[in-house]
């Protein structure tokens, strides 16, 4: 693994003045660089110390806290915009590194009430309005305000007919405030929508290999799409919302300074240019503000506090709790269970382990045995604190190092698999290799322990993975070893090997605890525990066991028989390890690279799947790419229409303008001057200029809304057929895709990306042609 902070150029801003701080020098050096050639990764500055995503989720997990605590002292609900106010109310927002630290601290209960796509969809999408709320949060008391500040300056200049105007404005709040609860109930229902969908999404992703060996295709692309269908229809409604809202801004001044023009003529008052002026200059100045800026600033907050409800429910999941290993005062290191009860669902009457008791200490090898669903996996995890006692006592004291069943590896170089943010230390490395019979392996990979072996492990067998694994374990050089049967991956002389030279040796001076079913080994250990049905049949050493007469045959025996019944009471279907389909595939596949270091039929040239790195495309945006935007999700005929509308709205709104000034200067011709003395006015035909007036407003009014609608109306329909268009290609693409490419780089298409086309690309399109 790669440090979370490298050794990288300081940041000016750190040292900065006051002037290059407001006017941002600083950043001149950068901007520079970019001029010249395209900016890499390299090139930018680290963040300060104090805005460092740990410092500031860390943070906000303490008033957090806090508030679950006041919460349960005053018995109510805990709130989290309470603490993100507490927290950041002097600066803004952060949520994100907050949210992925709460995922990572999940305890496997809460995992089941949650899903993968969910957590994508909060760290994505959730998440992300908060970026967009910070932007316009301050226009809830700026808007407000500055039409106050209006207010007394029109009616120094109109005197009472300004009133009208700003009646215009009073009555848009109230209304903005109702679309503003419209978009919360409407975003509420696409984000459960949502996440259903990125679930789907990673489920067909991760079985794809499953998907077309029985050619699932054409069902699951009707799965998704129909959920796609039911999401759509709720983006298309807060869609339409949202256009009301920016057609509100286009058409308001416009309604604006025409009630107040009505309302001045109609008091009986001459329109003059200078009054005219000064007005429309007026309703300029607050129009951004209080008709775009303002319902913008409501329409966030109201995702916003959506987003902060799901994150919260999300947070108030059960989690680990936090473990700080702390040895004994004699400094021994020591695993002690007395009596130790426990439960998975503490609805279930039976518990997952029950009465359990015993003691490893240095240099002991403990082995777990039992029938599939005895509960040997739940027992690792509640060593770990995944488990939560019922009642009994666990006490761990040393690090722990675990290694799963089930090998877990990422997208990286082998040695960084292994040292997983450990130094490199070539002496020790090497020993670690040897243990885990990797070393031929690694001569084999065209780039040794450099080769990138790809999202899931791609580059590498079952077997592999499962000794990479452990050698991970084994490099951390842990006080404490848990072990989840990590020689059901390999062949017989690969799993002697790893438990000689590994286990009974490399490990001799650890706490170990082995979940095994090769019972050949047992006579190896220090303790035998036998359970079964989540209790403690018997324990002791080899040697007693040979003297009470207990048949390690025959529970091998059970073992296969009751492979197939179904787990233990209490026990959830993620704890209940067997010889998976995944492990048999593994021992399969792990017996060649024992003979010839490769997988069955993969030849050593084609051994490494590199990760392919994300394209970066440069210049500009071509016709092509809005051509094919737009003919997603119409047909030409109504694109054409589309660009008429515009331009008639357009020229509608920029009329009425012209009218007004036409307006003005006719009347100002009609004032005469008579022997030098006195002004006579004369008035025009108010019925013709007003109704005038009155039929371009009307038109401005119903172009604009009409574009708006229609505007969204295609571009989510892009959408629509866009993400339609990449799944089909998803589906039909070929497996070494998936190999290639990691789940969360598929996922964050279907989830941010897709956001992106859903939400902020319509707004934006809509903003740039009005």
């Amino acid at each position: 693994m790669l440090p979370v902070y490298p050794d990288v150029k300081p940041n000016p801003l750190q040292d900065a003045n006051l002037c290059s701080r407001v006017f941002f020098w600083w950043l001149n050096p950068l901007f520079k660089i970019g001029h010249k050639r395209r900016l890499e990764e390299d090139d930018m500055y680290p963040v300060l110390p104090e805005d460092r995503s740990k410092h500031l989720g860390e943070e906000l997990q303490g008033y957090w806290d806090k508030e679950v605590l006041r919460a349960e002292k005053d018995a109510r609900k805990p709130s989290l915009t309470k603490a993100i106010i507490k927290c950041y109310w002097k600066s803004y927002l952060v949520l994100g590194i907050f949210t992925l630290m709460e995922a990572l601290r999940l305890s496997n209960k809460a995992m089941g009430k949650t899903t993968t796509g969910q957590i994508v969809n909060l760290l994505s999408n959730d998440v992300n309005k908060f970026d967009q709320v910070t932007i316009f949060l301050h226009f809830l008391w700026v808007g407000p305000l500055q039409a106050i500040a209006v207010t007394a300056l029109l009616w120094m200049e109109i005197g009472i007919s300004c009133l009208a105007g700003m009646a215009v404005l009073i009555i848009l709040l109230p209304l903005q405030s109702c679309i503003g609860k419209l978009f919360s109930s409407l975003r509420n229902k696409t984000a459960t929508f949502t996440d259903v969908r990125i679930r789907t999404m990673n489920e067909v992703i991760t079985g794809i290999r499953i998907i077309k060996m029985y050619a699932w295709e054409k069902s699951f692309a009707d799965l998704v799409t129909s959920l796609r269908r039911k999401e759509i229809s709720k983006i298309l409604r807060s869609s339409y919302l949202r256009g009301m809202n920016l057609a509100s801004f286009f058409v308001a001044s416009k309604n604006i300074v025409f009630v107040t023009f009505t309302t001045y003529v109609l008091l009986g008052h001459v329109l003059t240019a200078s009054h005219v002026f000064v007005a429309v200059t007026l309703y300029g100045a607050v129009r951004l503000t209080v008709t775009l800026f303002f319902p913008a600033a409501i329409e966030k907050v109201s995702e916003a506090v959506v987003s902060i409800r799901r994150i919260k429910n999300f947070l108030l999941l059960d989690e680990i709790p936090q473990r700080t290993p702390q040895p004994p005062s004699d400094g021994k290191m020591i695993v002690h269970v007395q009596d130790f009860t426990a439960f998975w669902d503490k609805a279930s009457e039976t518990p997952t382990l029950q009465g359990l008791s015993f003691t490893v200490r240095p240099g002991e090898l403990l082995a777990v045995v039992g029938p599939v669903g005895a509960g040997k996996s739940s027992l690792l995890s509640a060593l770990l604190g995944e488990l939560p006692r019922s009642q009994g006592l666990v006490s761990v004291h040393g690090r722990i190092a675990y290694v799963s069943q089930q090998p877990w590896v990422f997208a990286g170089t082998v040695r960084s698999n292994i040292l997983f943010g450990k130094k490199y230390e070539k002496e020790r490395y090497e020993k670690v290799i040897k243990a885990c019979a990797l070393r031929k392996d690694l001569q084999l990979l065209e780039d040794g322990d450099l080769t990138v072996i790809g999202d899931r492990g791609a580059t590498l067998s079952g077997g592999q993975k499962a000794r990479v694994n452990l050698a991970r374990a084994v490099y951390q050089d842990a006080d404490v070893y848990l072990l989840d049967d990590p020689l059901s991956a390999v062949d017989a002389e690969v799993g002697r090997h790893l438990f000689e030279l590994c286990i009974c040796q490399t490990l001799h001076e650890k706490i170990t605890v082995l979940v095994t079913h090769q019972l050949q080994y047992l006579k190896a250990a220090s303790q035998i525990l036998i359970l079964k049905d989540g209790k403690m049949v018997q324990k002791g050493t080899y040697t007693e066991f040979l003297k009470s007469g207990v048949d390690f045959g025959s529970l091998l025996k059970k073992e296969n028989e009751e492979a197939d019944q179904s787990p233990a009471p209490g026990s959830p279907a993620l704890k209940n390890r067997s010889f998976s389909e995944s492990s048999l595939w593994s021992q399969q596949s792990s017996r060649p690279s024992l003979k010839d270091g490769r997988p069955e039929g993969q030849n050593t040239e084609n051994l490494q799947v590199t990760v392919s790195e994300e394209r970066r495309s440069e210049g500009k945006v071509g016709l092509k790419a809005y051509k094919s935007y737009l003919t997603a999700g119409a047909h030409w005929f109504i694109i054409i229409f589309l660009i008429l509308l515009n331009i008639a709205a357009q020229v509608a709104y920029v009329l009425q303008d012209w009218w007004l000034s036409y307006w003005t200067n006719e009347q100002s011709a009609l004032n005469v001057t008579v022997n030098g003395k006195e002004n006579v006015t004369e008035k025009l035909d108010l019925h013709w200029y007003l109704g005038i007036y009155s039929g371009l407003t009307v038109a401005t009014v119903l172009f604009g809304i009409a574009r708006s609608l229609l505007v969204f109306h295609v571009l989510v329909n892009s959408s629509q057929a866009l993400h339609n268009k990449m799944f089909e290609s998803i589906l039909r693409a070929p497996v070494l895709f998936f190999d290639r490419n990691p789940i969360g780089g598929i996922l964050n298409r279907f989830s941010k990306d897709i956001g992106h086309m859903d939400d902020l690309l319509p707004l934006t399109f809509l903003d740039f042609i009005q």
